[in-house]
C-alpha cells in the first residue's frame, strides 16, 4: 500500500524504501493521505451471482498498481469442484475441460493473499467481487485489511455524459485501447485498472488536484452527483 505524507514546511519529494512520501506543505500542518493510484485491482469470474447461494468463482484476475503504474499482475483459473453450466461457459469462455486441470479454489485464494497483502482494493461493481473474495476468502479462514474503491460507482459520478457503464463502454466512451476479450478476469482487470488512471486525471485536472487521496474517493462514491464538487471542496478544506 502506498502511503503519503504531508510535513510542514517541506517541499520536495522523496522515495523511502519500499513507501513512497510526498512531502510538501499544505497549510502549515502536517496530514497523511493515502494515494488512490497505488492498489490491486481485482476480478473474478464465476458460475453465478451469489456466493451466498453457493456459487463459487472460477477464475481471479488482479494488476497491482504503484503511482499508477503496473508492477505486478495476477490471473489464475480456479476448480470449484462442480462443473459450470453451458451459459457460464459460452460468457466466459472458461470451459469445464479447463477448469479440470486447475487448482482448487483453496489454493488459488492462498497465492492471492500474497499477492495482495496489506493493499487497498479496487473493482469495477466492486460489491460483487468483494463478495466472493470474502466467501472465498472465509472458506480457507483469511481475511485481507483492505478497502475497497468502485470505478463503477466514481464514473457514475464524473463521466456524466457516458451512454451507460458497463467496462466495455467506459473504455470506448474515454478512448482506451482495446486488444483483448472481455469477461476473462486478467483482461478486466487490466482494463479496469486502464479506466482507473483515466478516472483519476480527470478527477486531478478537473478540482485542480495534484494528486487523488484515497479516503476522498470513498466519500465521493458514496455523494450524490450533484454534490461532488462541493464534497472536493470540503476535503480540501481539511488538508
Amino acid at each position: 500500500m502506498l502511503e503519503a505524507w504531508c510535513l510542514k514546511n517541506a517541499g520536495t519529494t522523496s522515495i523511502i524504501t519500499a513507501k513512497v512520501y510526498v512531502i510538501s506543505s499544505i497549510k502549515g500542518d502536517i496530514c497523511m493521505f493515502e494515494l488512490a493510484n497505488s492498489l490491486v485491482v481485482v476480478d473474478f469470474e464465476t458460475t453465478g451471482l451469489s456466493p451466498e447461494n453457493g456459487d463459487r468463482a472460477i477464475e481471479i484476475g488482479a494488476v497491482k498498481l504503484v503511482n499508477g503504474e503496473v508492477v505486478d499482475t495476477f490471473q489464475a483459473l480456479m476448480n470449484p469442484g462442480r462443473r459450470v453450466d453451458s451459459f457460464i461457459e459460452s460468457y466466459t469462455g472458461i470451459s469445464n475441460a479447463m477448469l479440470a486441470d486447475a487448482e482448487p479454489c483453496a489454493v488459488v485464494m492462498k497465492d492471492f493473499s500474497q499477492f495482495l497483502g496489506n493493499s487497498h482494493l479496487l473493482a469495477h461493481n466492486a460489491s460483487f467481487d468483494k463478495k466472493f473474495l470474502e466467501a472465498e476468502f472465509a472458506r480457507i479462514d483469511t481475511t485481507y485489511s483492505g478497502r475497497f474503491l468502485c470505478s463503477l460507482l466514481l464514473a457514475r459520478r464524473i463521466f456524466l455524459t457516458a451512454p451507460n457503464y458497463k467496462l466495455a463502454t467506459l473504455i470506448n466512451f474515454t478512448n482506451i485501447a482495446e486488444n483483448g476479450h472481455y469477461h476473462r478476469a486478467l483482461y478486466d482487470a487490466q482494463m479496469t485498472a486502464k479506466l482507473w488512471t483515466t478516472l483519476l486525471q480527470t478527477i486531478e485536472q478537473k478540482y485542480s488536484l495534484t494528486a487523488v487521496d484515497f479516503s476522498l474517493l470513498e466519500t465521493l462514491q458514496k455523494t450524490p452527483k450533484h454534490s461532488i464538487e462541493k464534497a472536493v471542496q470540503r476535503w480540501q478544506l481539511t488538508q
